[in-house]
This record gives C-alpha cells, sequence and structure tokens, in this order.
C-alpha cells in the first residue's frame, strides 16, 4: 500500500466522491508542450515481469483549492508548489524544458504558486539539490532518471511531499514515488520504420545515429531503431556515434555537431540526435546540410510553430506524460508508488509520427503500431533490452 493512502493528502476524498454525483469524470489530458524532450534517461533494465500499477484512464474533476491546498500542501505555507528538478538547462528548447514547461502551464491552470525550478543538477550532486528543493515545494518533479539515484532515500526523509519522475523505462519501483514509464524498444523501432520510409523516397542509405556514451538505455534504442529500419528496407544501414565525454553528457555541442559532419561527409542521408542540449545545434545542423532529421522525444516538431525543420517527431515527450498524469494526481487517483505505462499504439502519447507523411506512409506507420500493440515484436523487444543492458 502506498504510504500516503491514510495521510492528510486524501482527506479531501470524500468531498470528491460527493463531486462526482453531479459532474461527469473526465480523461486524461494528452495536450503536447511548447517544447520538445530530447533526452531519454533510463538507467536500468525494464524488468517486464513487474506487476505495474497503472493510473486509471478516467479521473474526477480537480477538487477545489482549498481542498488541493489540503491535501498537497506539504511544508504548510498555504499555497501548492511544485518543484521542477532538470540535468539539464530549463530553456534547452528541448527535454529539459519541456517539463519545465508542463509544471509551468499546470500551475497556471489550478492556481498554483509560480513553479520552482532547479535545472543544470549533476548526478552526484543530486541528492543535496534534490533535498534543498524538497524543501521549498509540495509537488515534486524529477524530469529524468539521470538524477533518479537518490530517490529512495528522499522519499522517506520527505514524506508529506508528492514525489514524480519521469524516470523512463527500467527504473525500479519505488513505494513513494509515482512515475512515467514507456518503452525504448518500441519507440525505437517506431523511429526506425519512419526513417526508412523516408530514406526510400531518396538513393541513400546510411544513417548516423548520434547519442552519449553507449550507455544501456542508448544501446536499446539504437538496436530497435535498427531493427524497424531495416524490417522496413533490408538495404539501410545505421551507425551509432558517441559525443560525451562523461555519462550522461548528452549536451556535447562541439562533439555532436563535429559527429555530424563526419558522418554527412561520409554520405550519411539522416541523422538520429539522440542528445539533450544538443539537439537542436545538430538538428540545425542537419537542415543545412539538407538530411533527414528527428526529434529525440518531443512531440511537437511537426508544427508549423517550429522554426527547425524535422522529418520526424519521435514521441516519448516528458511533458505530454506530465500532462496527462496530472489530473489523475490532483483527483488522489495517481498515488506516490503507483506506475502509468505510456504504450505505442494504446496510448497517444508515445511513437514515431512522419511529419507531412503521404498517405501510403502513414498506412505503414499505421500498421506498425497495430503491429507494436498486437505483441508481434515483443520476444524480439525482449532480445534486444537483454543485449542492451547485459551485464
Amino acid at each position: 500500500m502506498s504510504r500516503t493512502t491514510t495521510g492528510k493528502r486524501f482527506l479531501w476524498l470524500p468531498a470528491l466522491l460527493a463531486l462526482a454525483l453531479v459532474a461527469a469524470a473526465c480523461g486524461s489530458d494528452s495536450a503536447s508542450t511548447d517544447a520538445g524532450s530530447d533526452d531519454p534517461t533510463t538507467t536500468a533494465a525494464p524488468d517486464d515481469s513487474s506487476d505495474d500499477t497503472e493510473a486509471p484512464a478516467d479521473t474526477e474533476p480537480p477538487p477545489p483549492m482549498d481542498e488541493m491546498v489540503e491535501a498537497f500542501d506539504a511544508n504548510g505555507d498555504g499555497v501548492v508548489t511544485i518543484g521542477v528538478a532538470a540535468a539539464g538547462p530549463a530553456n534547452d528548447g528541448a527535454y529539459y524544458q519541456a517539463v519545465v514547461d508542463a509544471a509551468q502551464s499546470i500551475s497556471a491552470e489550478n492556481g498554483f504558486a509560480d513553479p520552482i525550478v532547479v535545472d543544470e543538477i549533476q548526478a552526484a550532486d543530486a541528492a543535496t539539490a534534490l533535498s534543498d528543493l524538497a524543501a521549498q515545494v509540495d509537488i515534486l518533479v524529477v524530469g529524468a532518471s539521470e538524477i533518479a539515484e537518490p530517490l529512495g532515500d528522499l522519499t522517506e526523509k520527505f514524506p508529506d511531499v508528492y514525489w514524480y519522475c519521469n524516470c523512463g523505462a527500467g527504473f525500479p519501483d519505488t513505494p513513494g514515488l509515482a512515475q512515467a514509464l514507456d518503452d525504448g524498444s518500441e519507440i525505437g523501432f517506431t523511429a526506425g520504420a519512419a526513417t526508412a520510409l523516408l530514406l526510400g523516397e531518396t538513393d541513400q542509405t546510411e544513417v548516423v545515429f548520434i547519442g552519449c556514451c553507449d550507455l544501456g538505455f542508448e544501446k536499446e534504442f539504437f538496436l530497435s531503431f535498427q531493427m524497424g529500419l531495416t524490417e522496413t528496407n533490408a538495404g539501410l544501414t545505421v551507425t551509432y556515434v558517441p559525443s560525451g565525454d562523461f555519462p550522461f553528457d548528452f549536451n556535447n555541442v562541439a562533439n555532436a555537431t563535429e559527429a555530424l559532419s563526419n558522418a554527412v561527409a561520409g554520405g550519411a542521408g539522416a541523422v538520429v540526435p539522440y542528445l539533450g542540449e544538443a539537439h537542436r545545434p545538430v538538428v540545425q545542423a542537419a537542415n543545412e546540410a539538407g538530411i533527414i532529421t528527428m526529434s529525440a522525444g518531443s512531440s511537437t516538431v511537426c508544427d508549423a510553430s517550429e522554426e527547425l525543420d524535422y522529418s520526424i517527431a519521435v514521441r516519448f515527450d516528458g511533458g505530454d506524460y506530465i500532462r496527462a498524469i496530472f489530473p489523475q494526481i490532483l483527483s488522489g487517483d495517481m498515488k506516490e508508488g503507483d506506475i502509468k505505462r505510456f504504450l505505442v499504439g494504446v496510448d497517444d502519447e508515445p511513437g514515431a509520427v512522419i511529419c507531412n507523411a503521404t498517405d501510403e506512409q502513414q498506412a505503414a506507420m499505421d500498421e506498425v503500431y497495430a503491429k507494436i500493440a498486437a505483441g508481434d515484436y515483443a520476444e524480439d523487444f525482449g532480445a534486444i533490452k537483454g543485449e542492451a543492458y547485459a551485464g
């Protein structure tokens, strides 16, 4: 049982039950954020045998403000404040900013105080930074698992704070932590299939995958991307190039852009910029080179408001996940310890989308989604996870 089920956070549930008699339940909000999420941050092999507690699909309307204050006011200051802990810059226009933007809009919509954001947290400093932030806020959003290692201890140290992590596939179940998970193999496969469909319209056959440091979750995404690419077009190849100078260095602009320049000179016709702060500089360079490029997380890059030219939105957007989950957090349906797993072909949020797809391309992608949802590749994805996280 979640430690919060008997605490003050749920004193207002009787009022919610009464409200339910006169108001229809509202579904989760899957609206996308203004900035994309462009840095994957999982750190451990997924345990497919785990019994995840799925957050309910339908939630009650958010309670009145006084009841939300009573439920979530951990520090007793009379207001609800969301804290956001980010490993990269909060204004990067990519993964980190997506989570910050979502917290800001949720706060405004619900009459909360302005969020307190602490960004560019290094893994070695995460315990101190998260502890300091927890002392100031009522709901703490941890943007990614690269800074999530201390959460097991911190959720016990600050039991009145509601803890949520966009931890991604494979982060361990933690009793005091609500989580959003996804499946890197499912998403990577859709990205590979989409890239193959677009390369099929050209005479180019090489793809470069620019990542950080050959981390386990990078391997999973790369291997599944390769599978989706070659299953769609056996004549295509993809090469992984690391650009980080240390683990979790997804922000090395100089190394990443140099890697792209070398790949373009070698004949690459597409790039997977599996990056954080370095993501948009690589996409801009790809635009200048005239090659196929894509997001690594963002759901909004196909929008007309996007300044850069993206070919594919590879969606595992942390902001989208937060927007889908927060109505359930505020209603009490999503408790600490619960996990929401976002699945390709089942949930609206994850998976690759071709910008300006032809009818034929869209039909092909629809078939890919349907096969993934039906479990056609489950055995292959299991083998990929085993290889990616071995040792």
